[in-house]
C-alpha cells in the first residue's frame, strides 16, 4: 500500500546517495535516521487504525444506535498512539481498553513476537534520539556488541519486524474480538 511506497521511496533515496565521495557518509546517516522516522510514523499509524477498526467493530454490535458514537469516543479519548510513539506500553495499555491482552495474545500466535518486541522497543529508542536530536545515551542505542552507528539494515531489520507485528497484531486483535 502507499506506506510500503513510501518506505520503498527512501531505500531508493539510500541506493542514490550510497556511491563514493565526500559527503557520502553523512547524507546516508541522514536517510537512515529519515528513514526511522518514517517507519516509525508508518508503524504508529498502523496500530492506531487498527485500533480504531477494533472499536469500530464493538461499537457495531451495540443494539442502541446512538450509543455508537459515545463508546468508540470513551474508548479513543486520550488514546497513547494519537500522541505517542507506538512503542509496546503504549500499544499494550491502548488495545487493554479492549480487554484485549495484545502482547501475550500475539505471542501465542507467533513464539517470534518477543524478539521482535525487543527490535521494536530498538526502533522507538532511535527514533526519539533522532526526533531530540540527542545521542547522548549510548548504552540506548548499542545495536549490538557496543556499535552505536545507525546502518541502512538496522533500519531494514525494524522494517521487518514491523512488517510481521502487524501482520501477527492483526491476527491476534481478531481472535481476541471474536472471543469477546
Amino acid at each position: 500500500g502507499p506506506a510500503q511506497a513510501d518506505l520503498d521511496d527512501i531505500v531508493d533515496a539510500h541506493a542514490s546517495v550510497a556511491g563514493v565521495g565526500r559527503g557520502r557518509r553523512s547524507a546516508t546517516a541522514q536517510v537512515n535516521q529519515a528513514y526511522v522516522m518514517l517507519l516509525s510514523s508508518h508503524f504508529q499509524r498502523f496500530c492506531r487504525d487498527l485500533h480504531t477498526e477494533a472499536i469500530d467493530h464493538l461499537a457495531g454490535a451495540l443494539a442502541d444506535t446512538w450509543a455508537r458514537p459515545i463508546f468508540a469516543n470513551r474508548l479513543t479519548e486520550g488514546r497513547k498512539l494519537d500522541v505517542g510513539n507506538p512503542n509496546p506500553g503504549n500499544i499494550g495499555s491502548d488495545f487493554g481498553r479492549l480487554r484485549c491482552n495484545i502482547w501475550p495474545a500475539m505471542a501465542q500466535i507467533d513464539a517470534r513476537t518477543a524478539a521482535r518486541r525487543l527490535r521494536l522497543e530498538r526502533l522507538n529508542r532511535w527514533r526519539n534520539a533522532i526526533a531530540h536530536q540527542d545521542f547522548g545515551g549510548k548504552a540506548d542505542l548499542d545495536l549490538g556488541g557496543g556499535r552505536s552507528e545507525l546502518r541502512f539494515g538496522d533500519v531494514e531489520d525494524w522494517r521487518r519486524a514491523c512488517d510481521q507485528l502487524a501482520g501477527t497484531m492483526d491476527a491476534a486483535v481478531a481472535v481476541e474480538l471474536t472471543a469477546l
